[in-house]
């Protein structure tokens, strides 16, 4: 009886957590997390704005290859020289390998001439957990009212290679330039692509 009863409350909680992962047309999860600085950001400082969230990990071969190529740093220019805000969280847990000090997460981005408004630190994973975030990169689009409007991968082509970066469909770009012109998102939904994110287990 008593095993039946925790096999039913742990079934109960993963349906919960399924049920709390965003989705696009609800209302976007709110959260507070510290910058690479230490300084406390909310995304509700931020409504009135399009808001990108970008899920990384400098040590995925998929985030170093829109880092490394240029593209993920054009991308995060062409969206803040329009007024967009964007997010850049890594929930990469501080007993992962692939855990850098915020100092050293920051040297690797403004090596890479990154243009992030803020990177936040999500260590405990609350947040990515929130968003169902599920790969670096996973990208997430806010809009003005808070409203979760774009959800997936960065582009159409899910590979490390950068040469297939020219042939895809960059669907943030693509989004953004439909959002910001008033026009509903023609693509809203898509798989992402890339290393698990790094959870704390």
């Amino acid at each position: 009886m008593l095993r039946r009863t925790l096999i039913a409350a742990s079934l109960t909680a993963l349906a919960a957590t399924a049920q709390a992962a965003a989705t696009v047309g609800q209302p976007a999860p709110e959260f507070t997390l510290k910058d690479a600085a230490g300084k406390t950001v909310r995304l509700s400082d931020f409504r009135g704005k399009h808001v990108v969230l970008e899920w990384t990990n400098p040590g995925c071969p998929f985030v170093q290859k829109h880092y490394n190529s240029g593209n993920m740093p054009a991308t995060q220019k062409a969206a803040t020289d329009q007024g967009v805000v964007w997010l850049s969280v890594n929930s990469t847990a501080r007993d992962s390998g692939d855990w850098l000090e915020p100092a050293k997460l920051m040297a690797w981005k403004q090596e890479r001439k990154a243009a992030p408004t803020a990177v936040l630190m999500d260590e405990e994973g609350t947040v990515g957990k929130s968003y169902g975030a599920r790969t670096t990169p996973h990208l997430y689009i806010v809009d003005p009212q808070g409203r979760l409007v774009y959800a997936g991968g960065i582009d159409s082509i899910p590979s490390a290679n950068a040469q297939d970066i020219p042939r895809a469909t960059n669907y943030v770009r693509q989004g953004l330039g439909e959002a910001l012109s008033g026009k509903p998102l023609s693509v809203s939904t898509t798989r992402p692509y890339g290393c698990s994110v790094k959870y704390k287990s």
